[in-house]
């Protein structure tokens, strides 16, 4: 059974670790990490997924960002990593750690979760592709993906995600 939590000061050290086992090493030269730098990720989001010996097994975070087009902009999480370790991987723990966080932000009336991801797994939890969103280069567009918090949110979204510096605490 795992417990699921809210990431803390003392987990960071422990969430990185599991992050550098379960990617690539220079993961933190993929252009999702300029979004990140010197922003603290959203931390009513930001999971961690313990045993009952309280090992981390899995972990997920997320980021502020905007999107600014022409005329406005829009805020938006950016999810990811998500990461489950190595030994606990099939279990579905990376599955519940997507859905848990997704029903938080939705309780929290944030509006709108994008990644760059995997099309065929992250569509499983309702993710789609988003078109007329940029990402910082270079990204492939094909894997970079939307979901809806509430409906209707990213009709008309469009423009480059920027990098914001404050987490979000209410509606994004």
């Amino acid at each position: 059974m795992y417990h699921l939590t809210e990431e803390t000061d003392e987990d960071w050290w422990d969430v990185e670790a599991l992050y550098d086992l379960c990617f690539a090493p220079g993961r933190e030269a993929l252009s999702s990490y300029r979004l990140r730098d010197g922003v603290a990720p959203v931390a009513r989001l930001s999971l961690v997924a313990r045993d009952d010996a309280g090992i981390l097994a899995g972990a997920i975070r997320y980021w502020p960002v905007s999107i600014v087009g022409d005329h406005e902009a829009h805020d938006a999480l950016l999810l990811g990593p998500v990461a489950v370790h190595p030994t606990r991987q099939g279990e579905g723990l990376g599955g519940h750690l997507i859905r848990e966080s997704l029903l938080v932000a939705q309780d929290l009336g944030m509006e709108r979760v994008m990644l760059v991801g995997d099309a065929p797994y992250y569509s499983r939890f309702g993710f789609s592709k988003l078109r007329d969103v940029e990402m910082p280069p270079p990204t492939n567009p094909d894997r970079v993906l939307a979901y809806r918090l509430q409906n209707g949110t990213w009709d008309g979204v469009t423009g480059k995600v920027m990098r914001i510096t404050s987490a979000p605490d209410g509606p994004a």
